[in-house]
């Protein structure tokens, strides 16, 4: 960071702290006043529009203190402390159903507010409803009776702050080191920052301290999943359902594991309990829905996707999940209600991401190309806001790989690692075709096909290490010995075990693999590398289009991914030349071409024979989690190529970064 960007944060920091001081000494017209020539210079500060709000709602300004909020909403939409402000302000007015509902709202996105908490206490007893007041009190006394570090650090979690509420819970932790709410605190804040190790250990602790405590159960469960240690979470699941079998938080979270385990039967039978008990509940509706996506049974996903939001109007996840199966077309009355859902300027987040690339995907499939364009930029802008993506470090990050990841490393290190030589990595960018190879492979007898496999991407953040300044990967790889490289690669084997059939191969499928291939070499040496790759324009608008659940960031913009492909390119480049004949490169465009001629390529370069199947991929009744479900469900067919070239007159950014 320059020393001009410091020096303005540091003035910035000064100027708020000013105004802050003024509005607690009652002097709302000086804060009002600072705080608007603060927003001359930064129009979508949450901080200063904040308080302006707050000091205009003091003098009654009732117009003024609306319009700051608006655009507090706009720029930043689960703000909880804005929803807290419109309650307040709404409650000024007189309206107490609006105060009500905006002080749910705020707690919604922010459940450390202990104000709003018994703001509704008091409005559910004043409108007679007695267990609700109770309820909304009891929440403000749990948060009245937290240790303060640990309250400080929850609203830092909710508003984003992760490493300030970090440091208030590490610090908190030192002192008390067995408390079980401040292991569960820090323990999401890991997950957040995706340091999934930690937090799985954090809350395994936490539940054995306090085994009673359902929400740790219910974390730890969540941690389980995300590692993709789905027995272990299964398990987990299962003991909890065992202490209420009628409870539909219960059934749901093990029909959540089910799934993850390959029971469908199960999962299904689960949700039927869920929705027999809560009917119209759109987050069981949709999770149902993925569910029989993912088994392929389109027209009942179809059908329970449609349920959650005719019983939401708002859940912009079901529509998502129907523009997410490709080969759906939104009907002139859904187009409408989406609009009009989205037109809401009280919209949650990640419903409006959601219906954003929804509508993308509906004006696309009726031709309407800078409409639909106009809504997957809002989408992408709005994701893009959210995430700390920064094209400059991840190209730095690439290169340090081609760096240190010499030929002498990798001579250095020969004959060392773990022999197996049943891995098969599928690896490149998202959208560049992986799922189909996936697809025609795991319809080989001898080959299982499994999930986007978090392991190599953990054992790489391992390495990082956690020492201030730079990280110790990938030039640590120097420093391992031949026992700890044939540890590491038995290690994998061992813990991918679980999403194997019994197959002498299986593939692991993570497109962003290709970032550590000499760390694949190293403790896996005798593993296939399979590189599948794209038309650089079909591949990256392709990304573009696509909202990732995570783990993508680089697609939010058009530059950013084309700049990642460029990067892409530049690596492979490198782990050609010192690993030469490692990698089979499979391009996209050639499978489209000449099927039959590339999978026997493919095959050769496994050591497989040919079997019909691989042909008839499209036949395999496997389930597939990917976006790319519904297509490779399909014969070979083209109707993905050149997709970009309606939206070209908009594309200036991404054939720039592509030169």
């Amino acid at each position: 960071m320059s020393e001009h960007t410091d020096a303005a944060n540091d003035q910035r920091a000064e100027q708020l702290t000013r105004a802050q001081k003024l509005l607690q000494a009652g002097k709302f017209a000086d804060g009002l006043a600072a705080a608007e020539a603060m927003l001359v210079a930064a129009p979508d500060d949450t901080d200063v529009l904040y308080l302006a709000a707050v000091a205009a709602r003091y003098q009654g300004q009732f117009d003024a203190a609306t319009e700051y909020l608006e655009r507090l909403h706009a720029a930043s939409p689960e703000y909880g402390r804005a929803w807290q402000e419109v309650g307040h302000l709404e409650r000024a007015k007189g309206d107490t159903a609006q105060s009500l509902a905006a002080f749910q709202r705020a707690t919604q996105f922010n459940p450390a507010l202990e104000v709003s908490w018994r703001a509704q206490s008091d409005l559910f007893k004043a409108n007679d409803r007695p267990q609700e007041a109770a309820n909304a009190q009891a929440q403000a006394d749990r948060l009245k009776a937290m240790p303060r570090e640990l309250l400080a650090a929850t609203n830092h979690l909710h508003e984003g702050r992760l490493l300030r509420a970090e440091e208030f819970c590490r610090h908190f932790l030192r002192q008390n080191p067995k408390h079980s709410e401040g292991m569960r605190l820090l323990a999401q804040i890991g997950i957040k920052l995706g340091i999934l190790d930690d937090a799985e250990f954090l809350l395994e602790s936490a539940r054995t301290f306090d085994p009673d405590n359902i929400q740790i159960r219910l974390d730890y469960i969540d941690a389980l999943r995300r590692r993709q240690k789905f027995a272990a979470s299964k398990q987990e699941a299962e003991s909890l359902y065992a202490l209420d079998p009628t409870n539909p938080l219960f059934q749901s979270h093990l029909a959540i594991e089910s799934m993850q385990t390959g029971e469908y039967d199960r999962a299904f039978e689960l949700f039927d309990e869920v929705l027999a008990q809560m009917p119209n509940d759109p987050a069981t509706l949709t999770s149902c829905g993925h569910a029989l996506k993912t088994v392929g049974a389109q027209q009942k996903a179809i059908a329970s996707y449609q349920r959650a939001f005719a019983a939401k109007p708002d859940h912009g996840d079901a529509y998502y999940a129907l523009a997410n199966l490709k080969t759906y077309s939104f009907s002139d009355d859904e187009i409408a209600a989406m609009r009009a859902q989205a037109e809401r300027g009280d919209l949650a987040f990640m419903d409006r991401v959601h219906l954003s690339f929804a509508l993308g995907k509906a004006y696309e499939d009726r031709g309407d190309y800078e409409q639909s364009f106009q809504f997957y930029h809002q989408g992408n802008e709005l994701k893009r806001r959210q995430t700390r993506y920064d094209a400059d470090d991840m190209q730095a990050e690439l290169r340090k790989q081609a760096e240190f990841c010499t030929a002498d490393l990798f001579a250095k290190h020969k004959g060392s690692g773990h022999p197996a030589t049943d891995p098969i990595f599928i690896l490149g960018l998202p959208r560049a075709g992986s799922t189909l190879l996936e697809q025609i492979l795991a319809s080989h007898s001898q080959v299982d096909g499994t999930l986007e496999l978090p392991n190599i991407l953990a054992l790489a953040h391992r390495l990082r290490g956690r020492k201030a300044g730079e990280s110790l990967y990938p030039h640590v790889l120097h420093d391992l010995t031949a026992e700890q490289l044939a540890k590491m690669g038995g290690d994998f084997i061992e813990n991918t075990r679980i999403h194997r059939q019994g197959a002498p191969f299986f593939i692991d499928k993570m497109p962003n693999n290709f970032r550590h291939i000499g760390l694949i070499k190293l403790i896996l040496p005798n593993a296939k590398i399979i590189d599948a790759r794209r038309d650089p324009m079909d591949c990256c608008f392709s990304g573009f289009k696509q909202l990732f659940a995570e783990g993508q960031e680089f697609t939010y913009g058009l530059e950013e991914v084309g700049r990642y492909y460029a990067d892409y390119v530049d690596l492979m480049d490198h782990w050609d030349k010192v690993l030469p004949g490692a990698v089979l490169r499979v391009q996209h465009e050639n499978v489209l071409d000449d099927l039959e001629g590339q999978v026997e390529r493919m095959l050769d370069y496994l050591g497989l024979p040919l079997e019909q199947a691989c042909l008839e991929f499209h036949k395999s009744k496997r389930a597939v989690r990917t976006a790319s479900s519904e297509q490779v469900r399909q014969p070979i067919n083209r109707s993905g190529q050149h997709a970009w070239l309606p939206f070209e007159p908009w594309l200036d950014p991404l054939k720039a970064a592509l030169k």
